[in-house]
Parts: structure tokens; C-alpha cells; sequence
């Protein structure tokens, strides 16, 4: 474990660098409270989604980087923000009529309009809880209305009626003139409606520890700040929620990284050190906007795992948090494979490059093999092809391309068989468009149908290629089932009829004969295929049957 933390200490994986920062605040010892608190919070308003999914994900990997360099204990707090009022009736809800008469009622005073728990907010925390739970995460889960009921508020909130003028001082700032006028910290709850008021306080008395203020029928309230009775302002709340918790890390999207400032004031002013912060960069649509859950654009979670599984979405967020990428269904082909690749890679690294390795950090240390023997591009183009409806007909090439393979033996495999199809159908189906070939094209797959299956042929158009490009190599061993010879064969053939850029021979066959402009390297899907698949498809393709 030593030389594994020596190694960590110096890693530029962006966990252990957040974890060495987190481990800086208790250099000097450890902390009072005897753990370090990494902290997730949630809006309870909606169902959970994939920012709450990368944003839970990507703490837990700090947590698991930090507790790879330290001894110290750590804690992992999902705060759910459930006792906001509900501003607007949700419209992807059943009953919503029910809802109509509890605006601005905090979402743990809503009924439930699914009818199965005691309040629209149980309801949703009962799904982000059974969301964290699916994916494995160590967590422990707070709600803002028992936090704030039960006491465990008070003596922040009684802190922040002592410092009311600095914490406003902080906020005001912040405020355009109008919202000024009427603004402060404090949003009591209506002792009879039962409401989140948003009101000017008359008077903030220190002493007593209350608030006074009008609600909105002139009548003249005055109530205590503990016990449940007040909720701070959104703004405040982060801060009060550091300083009361004592939070060691949060992470939070860019939108939030105008307001940090605000946060680690009040944070102080309340009397606690402000947390090590990560400020994440957000997702893009396939358009290049936001992703946002109210308008449903991007990808969901459910939408995701019904063509990939669980590890290539970790390994999507993994990648460059700080850096703004689109998600879309376009990029889980290559997730995929990319996350395989890094599974192969692994086996062979030093701790060093384990360490920098996404796949370590997705599954924590225990890193599985991966047996995908087919990438998983290949499996669509394969799917494509051959037209399978059936995971089935896919194993029947698998089996000849790899005859050791098996569902049993290659469980990512199979499974990843069956999302090919799946993916293929709803996405690349609809969208393929044959070409016919020019003529230049044509002479070369005229060429390539001759070479493929007849082995002098084959090294007759290598050789030619050698010769061409001024090398005397060795010629290869005629291997039918070698995909670096099948390989050879299409990029010889590309360089004596004269592509340039050769990329542009690859792309005519893909756009040709799969009906796409972009696909697997031709080599492997020839092996993977069959030879005489392949001559029946290129045949078809110049026939003008696929085009037609």
C-alpha cells in the first residue's frame, strides 16, 4: 500500500490531484470531527439524471483517490434540497391537478401525485435513492426538511441571525437594485398555509433567535429561525450547509462557478473553513446547448444503458471533467471501445500509468478483464451487414472469427452483441445512404473481389505496392483468418490505384458497402465477416443493388 500511495502522490489523474488538495487541509493534523466529509446535493424537483449520475460518480472516485493516500476516515453525504417549494407543476407527472393547490409549499408538504409515498419529495428522494443504490454508491443520504426539523440547523441558522447584516452585505451585492428592496436570507415557512414565503424581514432579533416579518396578507408574523420554521435562501443554504456539516469537498457545474464566491463567504461568516470545490464543465446536446432537464434534449440515463453498459458511461464522465462535451447517442459506440481498450491496457501498465488509467478508477482498483474479442463498432457494422434481428446471428460470426468465444466465456461480449443490434435498428439503420462508386473506385473493388480468396493475387498486389514505394520487404504468410493480412491486402490495393489521402479509399467502401461514411478497420471486418461475405457484399455494392 506504501509504494501504491508513493505512486498516487505524484499521479496527474485528475482524481488524485483533487484528493492530494482535499489532503492539504489536514496537514497540519487531522480533522476534528474524524473524517472527511465529501458532499453530493440534488434538487428533488425532478427525477434523477445523468448529471446527478457523473456528479455522485466522479466524488466517489476523489473519495476512493483520497482514501488511496490517506488513513483518514471518509463520509460521502448526498443532501437532497427537498424542503424548497415547489414553484411550478412538473409536466411529466400523473394527477397533476392535485399539485395545483400546493405551489410554493416545500416538496415534503406536496402529496404525492404517483400515490405511493407521503409527499412529493419522499417520492423523489425515494427514486434518487434506488438510482444511487443501482449503480453501487456508497453513500449516506440527508433530507433538508428532517436536517432543518430535527435541529441539526439550529446553530448555524441561530450563527447566521447573529451575523444577519454580514451575510446580507454578502447577498445584496450580488442583487439587482429591485431585488434588493425585498430580499433576505431567510424564507420562513407560513405557520397556516404552510408556504415558503419570499418577504422582507422587519426585524431579526439575535436575542431571541426569530425573525419578523408580513406575509402577503399584511398580517405580521414573528417566528423562530430553528426547528423548521425558516429555511435559508438557496445561496445561503450552500454556504450554511458547508459550515453546518462541516464539507470538505463539493463539486458543481460551471453555472454554479459565478456564485462560489457567495458560498465560501457565508461559509466563513458562519464560522467554518469553506470546502475544496471542483467546478465541472456541462454537457452539450448533439447541437452543441446545453443539456437541460426541463427540455429533455441530450441523453438520459435510461436512454444510455439501453444501448451500452453502466462502465462506458462512467468512463464518458471520467474523461476530461473540465472540459465542455457532447453527449449524444452518437458518442456510445466509441465509449465503448474506448473503455475496452483502456481494460486491455491495463494488464500490461505500470502502477504509474494504472494509476492515470480511467478503468482504475472505474471499478476502484479491482479491474476486470475485458473479453471483448469484437469491438463493438464491429459488431455494428456486422449487425448492419447481415441484417440480424438476433444477438444470435451475430455469435455465428463471433464463432468463426474467434471459436473460443462464447456467451458464457465473453459475458461483455454477448452483452454488448445484443446493444449492437439494439443500436443499429434505432440509429444507424434509419440513417444509412449507399453510394454507387466512381470509376476510380470501382477498378479498385473490381481488384480487391479478385485478390480476396486467391493468394497469389494477394501478394502480387503487395509486392506491387513495395515496389511502387521503393521497399524491398518480406512478403507476408497468406492467412485468410489474419486480419493484419486481410488489412494489407485493402491498403495495398488503395495505394496502387492511387488514393491520396488513403483515407479516402476507406471512406469510399464504407460509404459504398455499408452505407456509411465512416467503419470498423476493413481488415478485421473482412476476417470477422468472411471472405465470401465480403466478396457477395462488395459484389452486391457494385451491382448497384445496395444503392439502388
Amino acid at each position: 500500500m506504501s509504494d501504491l500511495r508513493d505512486v498516487a502522490m505524484s499521479s496527474k489523474a485528475w482524481p488524485f490531484e483533487e484528493a492530494r488538495r482535499v489532503l492539504k487541509r489536514y496537514e497540519k493534523g487531522p480533522p476534528e470531527k474524524g473524517h472527511v466529509l465529501f458532499e453530493t446535493g440534488y434538487g428533488p424537483s425532478g427525477l434523477p439524471h445523468i448529471g446527478t449520475f457523473g456528479e455522485v460518480l466522479r466524488t466517489t472516485m476523489i473519495r476512493r483517490a483520497f482514501e488511496v493516500i490517506s488513513d483518514i476516515p471518509t463520509r460521502l453525504i448526498c443532501f437532497s434540497d427537498d424542503m424548497d417549494g415547489m414553484r411550478k407543476v412538473p409536466g411529466n407527472v400523473p394527477n397533476r391537478e392535485v399539485l395545483q393547490d400546493h405551489l410554493q409549499k416545500p416538496l415534503t408538504s406536496v402529496p404525492d401525485p404517483f400515490g405511493t409515498h407521503d409527499s412529493f419529495g419522499a417520492h423523489n428522494n425515494a427514486m434518487l435513492r434506488r438510482f444511487l443504490d443501482t449503480f453501487g454508491f456508497e453513500y449516506e443520504f440527508y433530507s433538508a426538511t428532517e436536517f432543518y426539523k430535527a435541529g441539526q440547523f439550529d446553530e448555524v441558522l441561530l450563527r447566521a441571525v447573529e451575523r444577519y447584516d454580514d451575510i446580507m452585505k454578502v447577498m445584496l451585492k450580488s442583487l439587482r437594485e429591485e431585488r434588493r428592496q425585498t430580499y433576505s436570507i431567510f424564507l420562513p415557512i407560513h405557520p397556516e398555509t404552510g408556504r415558503v414565503l419570499y418577504v422582507p424581514m422587519k426585524h431579526v432579533d439575535p436575542k431571541e433567535g426569530t425573525v419578523t416579518f408580513d406575509d402577503e396578507a399584511g398580517r405580521e408574523w414573528t417566528l423562530p429561525v430553528t426547528g423548521g420554521n425558516v429555511k435559508l435562501q438557496w445561496k445561503p443554504d450552500f454556504g450554511a450547509r458547508w459550515a453546518a456539516l462541516g464539507v470538505d469537498f463539493e463539486m458543481y457545474g460551471k453555472d454554479h462557478s459565478t456564485n462560489t464566491p457567495i458560498y465560501d463567504s457565508i461559509c466563513r461568516i458562519l464560522g467554518q473553513r469553506p470546502p475544496e470545490h471542483f467546478t465541472y464543465e456541462l454537457f452539450l446536446d448533439d447541437q452543441g446547448q446545453k443539456i437541460s432537464k426541463s427540455s429533455g434534449n441530450g441523453i438520459s440515463i435510461d436512454e444510455w444503458l439501453t444501448y451500452a453498459a453502466t462502465e462506458s458511461l462512467s468512463y464518458f464522465m471520467y474523461l476530461k471533467p473540465k472540459t465542455a462535451k457532447r453527449m449524444h447517442f452518437d458518442v456510445i459506440p466509441k465509449a465503448v471501445d474506448e473503455y475496452h481498450q483502456q481494460l486491455r491496457a491495463y494488464a500490461t501498465q505500470d502502477a504509474a500509468a494504472r494509476l492515470a488509467n480511467p478503468v482504475y478508477h472505474i471499478h476502484e482498483g479491482n479491474v476486470p478483464e475485458s473479453t471483448m474479442v469484437v469491438s463493438f463498432a464491429m459488431l455494428l457494422n456486422l449487425a448492419s451487414v447481415s441484417g440480424a434481428e438476433e444477438k444470435e446471428k451475430l455469435w455465428g460470426f463471433i464463432r468463426r472469427y474467434a471459436p473460443e468465444a462464447s456467451p458464457e466465456a465473453n459475458p461483455d461480449l454477448d452483452q454488448a452483441a445484443g446493444f449492437a443490434i439494439r443500436y443499429y435498428n434505432d440509429f444507424v439503420k434509419p440513417t444509412r445512404a449507399f453510394r454507387l462508386p466512381d470509376d476510380k473506385e470501382k477498378a479498385a473493388m473490381e481488384e480487391l473481389l479478385v485478390c480476396l480468396g486467391d493468394g497469389d493475387r494477394a501478394l502480387d498486389v503487395i509486392a506491387r505496392k513495395n515496389a511502387e514505394a521503393g521497399r524491398d520487404e518480406p512478403l507476408p504468410k497468406v492467412d485468410w483468418q489474419d486480419e493484419e493480412f486481410l488489412q494489407s491486402i485493402v491498403f495495398a490495393i488503395g495505394r496502387t490505384h492511387g488514393f491520396e489521402p488513403l483515407r479516402d479509399w476507406f471512406k469510399a467502401l464504407y460509404e459504398v458497402c455499408l452505407g456509411a461514411s465512416q467503419g470498423p478497420r476493413f481488415g478485421g471486418f473482412i476476417a470477422l465477416y468472411g471472405i465470401a461475405e465480403t466478396k457477395a457484399l462488395i459484389r452486391d455494392a457494385l451491382d448497384g443493388k445496395l444503392a439502388g
